[in-house]
């Protein structure tokens, strides 16, 4: 038996659990773009190719597949708890611009098309949402990373309320708002942005009046997730990132700062990848045990469970 690959610090030790989530033969990864679990672990995997929305329970074993719709477009996704009590799904489509609602099964409930706003977009001024995220009063955020870097208010319903942002280094301004989720840790709700191109995160009130940045330990931030106290990144540049309670690091969780270097990346040679190092980290959850569960961009996907010891 081969020992058992650790990564992690003192506080936070996890055990690599390599190839975790086996695929039936006849679905195959696109790129691994998203990854959320529930409220019974099940762990809901979001990668570019046919059948984009792969089930697992907590083993790794494969339960069912969807949303065949969102082929070659799929990119944001979160899962959130409304009003009532239901658990839904929510997707960043880039290829078709659209946002969507569905229930775990995949039952589209709502779609979000691009926001009337011909001041921002036109013919040239393309809009391309990269993520969303939910308010706990059900309003939806969504963040415009690779068109006009624009974030847009729409209440539970879909109706737009307001947008904020635009490309730029100021305080307020963005580039490439990759990633957006709602940190819940203070006394009010906040927004949280991954300003990826800025290499920093950007703080907003839920009507975008802008808090403050989050500037250090970060390497390109794609998105988050938040364990109680703890926020949980995936920078790109090859490494998770764990901030505590304060915004502050932790630990990185599998650092390889030759990988991004490399000619060709995130597309390198199999024999480049090591089970215990990453290369280009895009989507992130935890599980109710502390597990954690990785997606990385790349071509034919790979998912990475890390265990945790303490």
């Amino acid at each position: 038996m081969s020992e058992q690959l650790i990564i992690g610090n003192a506080s936070h030790l996890y055990a690599v659990q390599e190839g975790w989530g086996q695929l039936p033969a006849d679905i195959q990864y696109g790129y691994t773009h998203g990854i959320v679990v529930d409220d019974e672990d099940r762990v809901y995997v979001h990668h570019t190719g046919k059948e984009s929305v792969v089930v697992f329970d907590k083993n790794g074993t494969f339960l069912t597949s969807w949303g065949s719709e969102f082929e070659g477009g799929a990119h944001g996704f979160y899962l959130h708890r409304d009003s009532d009590g239901q658990q839904y799904l929510y997707f960043a489509d880039t290829k078709r611009s659209m946002i969507v609602k569905t229930t775990l099964s995949g039952e589209v409930l709502l779609r979000i098309t691009p926001p009337d706003r011909p001041d921002l977009y036109d013919a040239e001024r393309k809009y391309v949402p990269t993520d969303v995220c939910v308010a706990p009063n059900g309003d939806i955020y969504v963040s415009d990373g690779y068109g006009q870097s624009y974030v847009h208010h729409y209440n539970a319903e879909g109706t737009y309320i307001r947008s904020w942002g635009g490309k730029g280094t100021e305080p307020g301004k963005l580039n490439s708002p990759h990633g957006i989720s709602i940190n819940l840790r203070g006394e009010q709700p906040e927004i949280y942005i991954a300003d990826r191109s800025n290499n920093r995160i950007q703080v907003f009130t839920l009507e975008g009046e802008h808090l403050r940045f989050v500037e250090h330990n970060l390497d390109l931030p794609c998105s988050f997730y938040f364990f109680g106290d703890e926020v949980y990144l995936p920078d790109l540049h090859s490494r998770v990132t764990i901030l505590d309670a304060n915004d502050r690091l932790i630990t990185h969780l599998g650092e390889d700062q030759q990988a991004y270097k490399q000619q060709g990346w995130p597309n390198l040679p199999k024999s480049y990848y090591r089970p215990d190092r990453f290369s280009s980290p895009h989507g992130i959850c935890v599980d109710s045990e502390g597990n954690v569960y990785l997606a990385e961009w790349i071509s034919d996907g790979r998912v990475t469970k890390l265990v945790r010891q303490r």
